[in-house]
C-alpha cells in the first residue's frame, strides 16, 4: 500500500515538473521605456529598470529617447546613450530603440515642424491696406447668445442641447465673466446620468480655418485622469456626425477664469455643429461663458514644397510671386495651436499687388488631435533624410541588432501636394514609409531585426474597412498589410482583439510579440495575451508596457512570462 503510494507521488510529481518545463518561455521579454536621458537621474532610472529585467529574466528594454535625433542632440546626450548601452550589456539586456514616428511627430518635427501634415484652405480673403495684406472675414460669423444670456423656458437659446436645464446645466447669475449670467456644468458624479452637453449649428464656408475661443472656470473637480481625457471637451463636428476637430480641457481641481482657444478646417461642410461637453464621470463645477467663433488666416501655416501657398487678385486673377510681389511667409510660431495669430502678407516694392485690392489666398495649415499629437507627412522628402542620418548615429553609437518603428496612430494625411500628387490610397502611402523606413534601418545595419506596432496594419485595429475615415484621414488604411516588408515583427496590442489580431499577422506568416499591461494594479492582462500567445504559431515575446512609468510589477511580470513563477 504504502510502495503503491509512493509510487502514485512519484508519478505526479514527475507530471508536475513536466508541466513546468512545457511552460511556454518566449525569446523577446521586453519592457517599454520612456526616458529623455537630459541628466544623471535619467541614467539611474534606466540602471534600476535594466537590474530588474536583469533578475527576473527580462532580456530587452524598448526604449523611446529621441534617439532619431541624434544628430541634433548635445554631445551629454550622445554621452548619456553610451552609458546605458554600456549599462545593458553589463546586466544582459538588449536596447531596442523606439524611432520613426509618423503618428506622434517625433524626430522629423524636431528638425522641421513644417514636416507635419497638413489640411488645405482655399480662396480665403485678404484686404491690402498701408502695405499689408490682412484676412478678412468672409462672410463674418458668430454663435448667437454664445454669452448665455438669453434663456427660454429653461432652455438656452439659439442651442439645440440640453432640451432644458436643471439636467447638469444651470444658468448661473452669480458667477459669471461677463454679461449678467454664465452656464454652469455640473454633475455629483453619478455615472448613470448623461454628461451635461451644450450644442448649436451655424453656418461656415466650405474648406475654411476657424477658432472658437471659450471662457471656463472650475471648482471642486475630480483629479485630471490619465491620457489626457480631460474634463471638458469644446468640439466642432460636420453634419454628418464627423468630429473636425476637438480639444480635451484639462482644468485644475479649482480655478479662476480662464481662455480655451481651438481651431478647424470646415472642410467641404457648409454648416457645423459647435459643442460643449463635460464628463459625466466627475463630480464638481465647471462654468463656461462668452463662446465664440471666427475666421482665422495664415495660423500653423506650413511651408515645405508639399504645401504651397498661392496669392492671386480675386479681380484680376493675377497669381502673384512671392519673393517679388510680397515676403516670404512663415508661421514663426507654428506651435499646431490656435492661440496665435497668423502672420499677414507684406508687400515688396515695386511689386503688383496694389493698395485696396482684395486677395485669395490657398495655402496648408497644421493640426493637432487630441491635446498635443501631431503627424508628420509620409509623402515629403526631407522627413526619410533625416531618419537616414541618424539610423546611422543610432548604429553608431548603441550598436543595437534590433529596432522599433513607433508607427502607430497615424490620423492625419493625405491632403497636401505631396501625398496628391502621388495618386495612390492612403494604405500604400504608409505602406511604402514602413518599408522605406525597413531600407534606411538596414543600410545601417543589414542584419537588424525590426519590430512595429500592430494598430496601422490590423484590419480588427486601425486600418478597418469599416470606418471610411480615420481622424483627419479622409480614407482608410484597410489593406496596409499588403505593402509592407512580410520579415517585421508584429507587436499586438489590442488586448480585447488579441485572437484576431495575432490570428490575422500569424495567418499572414508574420512572427508576432505581445504590448501587454497598460498600467493596470495586476497581471491579469499579461497573463490573458499570455494564453492567446501560446495558441499562436509564431509567437515570439510579450512586453511589459507601461505609459505611467508604473514599474512596481515589473519584477512579478518578469517572473511570469520567463517561468520562474
Amino acid at each position: 500500500m504504502k510502495t503503491s503510494l509512493s509510487l502514485v507521488l512519484l508519478v505526479l510529481l514527475a507530471l508536475c515538473a513536466c508541466a513546468k518545463k512545457e511552460t511556454k518561455v518566449y525569446p523577446y521579454r521586453w519592457v517599454y521605456m520612456s526616458n529623455s536621458l537630459r541628466d544623471d537621474s535619467d541614467i539611474e532610472e534606466f540602471r534600476a529598470v535594466a537590474k530588474t529585467c536583469s533578475e527576473h529574466g527580462l532580456n530587452g528594454i524598448l526604449l523611446s529617447c529621441g534617439a532619431d535625433q541624434i544628430d541634433i542632440r548635445p554631445a551629454e546626450y550622445v554621452s548619456r546613450l553610451r552609458e546605458i548601452a554600456a549599462i545593458a550589456g553589463e546586466l544582459g539586456v538588449e536596447i531596442v530603440p523606439s524611432i520613426f514616428s509618423i503618428g506622434y511627430g517625433g524626430s522629423a518635427l524636431a528638425h522641421n515642424r513644417n514636416l507635419a501634415a497638413g489640411i488645405e484652405v482655399r480662396e480665403a480673403l485678404f484686404v491690402v491696406k498701408k502695405g499689408e495684406a490682412r484676412h478678412a472675414a468672409d462672410p463674418a460669423v458668430e454663435i448667437p447668445n454664445g454669452g448665455f444670456e438669453q434663456y427660454e423656458e429653461e432652455r438656452v437659446t439659439g442651442f439645440s442641447s440640453p432640451e432644458r436645464l436643471g439636467q447638469g446645466g444651470f444658468r448661473d447669475q452669480e458667477t459669471f465673466r461677463e454679461g449678467a449670467s454664465a452656464l454652469r456644468f455640473e454633475n455629483p458624479g453619478d455615472t448613470t446620468l448623461e454628461a451635461p452637453r451644450l450644442s448649436t449649428e451655424v453656418p461656415v464656408t466650405p474648406n475654411r480655418l476657424y477658432r472658437l475661443r471659450l471662457w471656463v472656470k472650475s471648482a471642486g473637480l475630480d483629479p485630471s485622469r490619465p491620457f489626457g481625457s480631460g474634463n471638458l471637451r469644446l468640439q466642432a463636428t460636420a453634419p454628418d456626425g464627423r468630429p473636425l476637430e476637438w480639444i480635451n480641457i484639462n482644468m485644475p481641481s479649482t480655478g479662476d477664469w480662464v481662455e480655451v482657444q481651438e481651431g478647424f478646417n470646415s472642410r467641404d461642410n457648409e454648416r457645423v455643429e459647435i459643442s460643449v461637453s463635460s464628463s459625466r464621470r466627475q463630480s464638481g463645477k465647471i462654468w463656461i461663458d462668452d463662446l465664440r467663433l471666427e475666421e482665422i488666416g495664415l495660423v500653423n501655416l506650413l511651408r515645405r514644397p508639399g504645401t504651397p501657398v498661392t496669392v492671386r487678385g480675386e479681380i484680376s486673377g493675377v497669381l502673384y510671386e512671392e519673393g517679388v510681389d510680397f515676403a516670404p511667409l512663415a508661421d514663426s510660431i507654428l506651435n499646431f495651436r490656435f492661440d496665435h495669430e497668423g502672420p499677414s502678407i507684406q508687400l515688396l516694392k515695386g511689386g503688383r499687388i496694389k493698395e485696396g485690392e482684395r486677395l485669395r489666398v490657398s495655402f496648408y495649415h497644421g493640426t493637432h488631435v487630441y491635446d498635443s499629437q501631431v503627424t508628420v507627412c509620409m509623402s515629403e522628402p526631407e522627413v526619410y533624410d533625416i531618419w537616414s542620418r541618424n539610423a546611422r548615429l543610432i548604429q553608431d553609437n548603441l550598436e543595437p541588432s534590433k529596432y522599433f518603428l513607433h508607427m502607430d496612430e497615424i490620423r492625419n494625411g493625405g491632403h497636401c501636394k505631396a501625398c496628391k500628387d502621388r495618386n495612390i490610397p492612403m494604405a500604400q502611402i504608409l505602406g511604402d514609409c514602413i518599408t522605406r523606413q525597413v531600407n534606411i534601418i538596414r543600410e545601417a545595419n543589414p542584419q537588424a531585426e525590426v519590430f512595429i506596432w500592430s494598430d496601422m496594419l490590423d484590419p480588427n485595429h486601425n486600418a478597418s474597412d469599416k470606418r471610411t475615415y480615420y481622424y483627419h484621414v479622409d480614407e482608410n488604411y484597410y489593406g496596409s498589410w499588403n505593402y509592407v516588408p512580410k520579415d517585421l515583427v508584429i507587436a499586438c496590442w489590442y488586448f480585447e482583439k488579441r485572437r484576431e489580431s495575432l490570428d490575422h499577422f500569424s495567418g499572414l506568416g508574420y512572427r508576432t510579440i505581445a504590448g501587454a499591461y497598460y498600467d493596470a494594479d495586476d497581471l491579469e492582462n499579461p497573463k490573458g495575451w499570455l494564453a492567446a500567445l501560446d495558441q499562436t504559431p509564431l509567437a515570439s515575446g510579450i512586453m511589459y508596457t507601461t505609459w505611467l512609468d508604473k514599474y512596481e510589477l515589473l519584477g512579478a511580470f518578469g517572473d511570469l512570462v520567463s517561468g520562474k513563477e
